[in-house]
């Protein structure tokens, strides 16, 4: 299918934020102009990020810096998505320890959870920047005591401005070899946030794409949601990652730059 058809069918879509929008504090090629041609065409979309370090707001207010324009309610974060599944399998005011930062912490009170250090009914991680030894240890002795391990998402790495880092994943993995329990996996590549995402936008998925810069997630996720995928290399994934991999996108392009301009031609044409 060629690439000019393809595009021609959507009418909205989910979009990553890491590797896709920006780097750390360096933001892609391009980033703004798609956000700004969207607006123009009238494209829904919603930025749908495992990172749940920030608060919507928070994301808001790093994308204005790097002059991208959105909304609060246009984010969905996987801390979002983890607070939502946990008010589905516990009731308001259960104890939960947090390894996590701003972001997680704000979605869990805002959902009616009782944040705690000792005693929790849940251990719930996602990434920390600010980790420390001693905060892994606390986790492990509430998840052996009997609390129940949450994951917001299995991110193995991160890309920073320095290169590929540890990401949520790579915690999630310290804390199951210490306990000899596996998380529960709420972000991508589970489905759940890509579907609270297409009830936002009122979207179909037949006439929706996912559009992420990691294979094992983003990709994964938007193919099991029933979306079109369309991978970013200005991310985690390089070419022999692509060849080789068992996960294969619909469509591929440099950026979000690359991106803009093939669907600009697209339309003129």
């Amino acid at each position: 299918m060629r690439r000019e058809t393809s595009l021609l069918t959507l009418k909205h879509l989910v979009i990553d934020l890491d590797g896709v929008l920006y780097v750390g504090q360096e933001v892609i090629p391009g980033a703004a102009r798609f956000i700004a041609f969207l607006r123009m065409q009238n494209l829904g979309f919603v930025l749908a990020t495992n990172n749940s370090t920030r608060t919507p707001r928070q994301y808001v207010d790093k994308l204005t810096l790097m002059g991208i324009d959105v909304r609060p309610g246009e984010v969905l974060t996987s801390a979002q998505a983890t607070a939502g599944y946990l008010v589905t399998v516990a009731p308001r005011g259960s104890r939960v320890f947090v390894v996590g930062m701003d972001g997680l912490r704000a979605a869990l009170q805002d959902a009616g959870f009782c944040l705690v250090e000792e005693d929790a009914d849940f251990v719930v991680a996602g990434m920390d920047f600010t980790i420390c030894f001693e905060r892994l240890a606390a986790a492990t002795l509430q998840i052996r005591a009997g609390a129940r391990f949450i994951g917001t998402n299995p991110d193995r790495t991160f890309p920073s401005e320095q290169g590929i880092i540890p990401g949520c994943g790579s915690l999630l993995a310290f804390l199951e070899t210490a306990t000899g329990v596996s998380p529960t996996i709420i972000g991508k590549p589970q489905t759940a946030m890509l579907e609270q995402a297409l009830r936002l936008m009122e979207a179909a998925p037949a006439h929706t794409a996912m559009i992420g810069d990691r294979l094992e997630t983003d990709i994964l996720a938007g193919r099991r949601a029933g979306l079109s995928t369309l991978l970013m290399m200005s991310g985690v994934t390089d070419p022999g990652m692509l060849a080789t991999s068992e996960i294969q996108p619909d469509l591929v392009f440099r950026d979000l730059g690359e991106l803009c301009e093939v669907w600009e031609a697209t339309l003129g044409g």
